[in-house]
């Protein structure tokens, strides 16, 4: 799912992030709509709050320049 990215001054983006303490399902789902977003942007990278969720997570594309 494309999730919608948050811009300056959204509140979201001037919070601190909470840590992740529990790694399941709900995760795994936010990264992988995380990363259908990043790419969908054409980004290389992704951090949670700036898809309105206040956690430390990030997603990043490490295959940015390399050959198909």
């Amino acid at each position: 799912m494309i999730l919608q990215v948050k811009t300056f001054p959204d509140k979201v983006l001037r919070i601190k992030a909470e840590p992740v303490t529990n790694i399941d399902d709900s995760l795994n789902k936010l990264l992988d709509d995380m990363v259908d977003t990043m790419h969908e942007s054409k980004g290389v990278g992704l951090a949670a709050p700036q898809v309105g969720v206040s956690k430390r997570v990030i997603v990043v594309d490490t295959s940015v320049g390399e050959d198909s």
